[in-house]
C-alpha cells in the first residue's frame, strides 16, 4: 500500500452482531469487554483516591462483564451485608453508562465476597427446597438484595420448582412454591 492510501478495512470490520439497518456493531463479547475496561479504569481511579491497593481482574461471564477486586483488607469496599459493594457496583454501572450510553449489567466482586455469598445462598435455597418438597407448603425467605434473590431463583428453577419475589424494597423476598 502506498503512503496516503486508505485501507479498505476499518475498525468497523470487526465481528458484528447484525446491528439495525446493517450498521456494523461490535460483537457482544467485544462490547462486554469494553464495559469491563471502562469499569476497571473507573475503579482504579477510585482505589487511588481512597488510597487502597487492589488487583483488578476482568472477565466476561455469560451475558455480563465481570470485574473482581482482590487484595488485602478490602472489607471497607464490601461494607456491612455487602451494602458498600452494592453501591460501588451501581456507581460503576453508571460510569459505564456515561461512557457507552448503554445500560450495563456488570457484576462486581470484592475479595470473593459475592462468590462466598453465592455458595451460602445456594445452600440456603437447597435446604428450603427440600423443606417445601417435604411439606408441600410455600416458603417465604428473609428479605434479600436483587443479587441474592436471583441466585435463589436460579437454584429453585434448577431444582424444578418455581419461585417469585414479593414485597417492596427493602423487604422484597423470595417465596418458593410447591410443585
Amino acid at each position: 500500500m502506498e503512503t496516503g492510501e486508505i485501507s479498505e478495512t476499518s475498525e468497523t470490520d470487526a465481528p458484528t452482531d447484525g446491528g439495525a439497518e446493517g450498521k456494523a456493531r461490535p460483537s457482544k463479547v467485544a462490547r462486554l469487554e469494553n464495559e469491563g475496561d471502562i469499569a476497571a479504569d473507573y475503579l482504579e481511579e477510585l482505589l487511588d483516591i481512597a488510597d487502597l491497593d487492589g488487583d483488578l481482574d476482568m472477565d466476561v461471564e455469560g451475558e455480563r462483564a465481570s470485574v473482581q477486586i482482590g487484595g488485602a483488607d478490602l472489607s471497607i469496599l464490601v461494607g456491612r451485608n455487602g451494602e458498600v459493594l452494592e453501591a460501588l457496583q451501581e456507581l460503576t454501572r453508571l460510569a459505564v453508562y456515561r461512557e457507552t450510553g448503554e445500560r450495563s449489567r456488570l457484576m462486581l466482586d470484592v475479595g470473593g465476597h459475592r462468590a462466598e455469598q453465592r455458595t451460602r445462598l445456594v445452600a440456603l435455597a437447597e435446604k428450603s427446597i427440600a423443606e417445601v418438597k417435604e411439606s408441600g407448603d410455600r416458603m417465604s425467605l428473609d428479605p434479600m438484595s436483587a443479587f441474592e434473590r436471583k441466585v435463589v431463583h436460579d437454584a429453585v428453577a434448577a431444582a424444578g420448582l418455581t419461585s417469585e419475589s414479593e414485597g417492596a424494597e427493602p423487604n422484597r423476598h423470595v417465596v418458593i412454591l410447591p410443585a
